[in-house]
């Protein structure tokens, strides 16, 4: 049975039932398919923990495909995902292959990413993998709303991203812990694929691919794939 606090009693499972109009809806599908292209190369073999998970959407499918997957998030557990805390997970020292960590970093704040990062690395092996995502806050629309009005513009409202950063940041944070890999950028925020984001999410979503695959430039992008290993 599910057991379920914060944001999960107001808006529900909506990570599982998406809503058309949600403005991140272009941005969620296209980090999926990042996402599972890279599981593609994860042995089924693997110990797969996904930290901050949600109602476990991911942990769910990986189960079905077969891998040994759990999740840990801190308003919402299952039969798949239990209850806990990013910044003391419970978990043994070195006992995961891959750690996943989605969406997550922004809502600590800024104080508390550093220790997330390294408890992140006291539970990967060495020569585990991380796959982080963040919101960056210099995307293109935050450097040109600086630039004219000298304001950024936020990723969300700072009571729901605290931690909010230039991805640069995130990237300086896992250093010494983590070999980077590869960066991947997704929704550089111009101005009409911008708008249309915004009006009509679902309808976005073929202008999205193009621009991912032609303007993906992480720094402009709003948000970026690091993928790293566990030094």
């Amino acid at each position: 049975m599910n057991s379920k606090s914060g944001e999960y009693v107001t808006k529900g499972d909506y990570h599982i039932a998406l809503d058309p109009d949600w403005p991140y809806l272009p941005v969620y599908i296209a980090k999926l398919e990042v996402i599972h292209k890279v599981m593609r190369t994860v042995s089924k073999e693997a110990h797969i923990l996904d930290l901050g998970c949600g109602e476990g959407v991911l942990v769910n499918e990986l189960r079905q495909q077969g891998y040994a997957a759990w999740g840990l998030d801190l308003n919402y557990a299952s039969e798949a995902v239990q209850r806990g805390n990013l910044l003391e997970t419970g978990f043994p020292m070195a006992s995961q292959d891959v750690v996943l960590c989605l969406d997550v970093l922004e809502h600590l704040s800024v104080e508390q990413q550093a220790p997330a990062i390294t408890e992140i690395a006291r539970i990967l092996k060495p020569g585990g993998r991380l796959i982080l995502s963040v919101p960056n806050l210099a995307h293109f629309a935050s450097r040109l709303s600086f630039l004219l009005r000298g304001k950024l513009l936020r990723t969300s409202s700072i009571d729901r991203h605290p931690g909010d950063r230039p991805a640069g940041e995130f990237i300086g944070l896992l250093k010494s812990d983590f070999k980077i890999e590869k960066r991947v950028g997704l929704f550089p925020t111009f101005p009409l694929i911008s708008a249309l984001t915004l009006w009509k999410p679902k309808a976005a979503l073929p202008m999205h691919r193009f621009y991912n695959a032609v303007f993906g430039y992480p720094n402009w992008c709003f948000l970026n794939i690091i993928l790293g290993v566990r030094k």
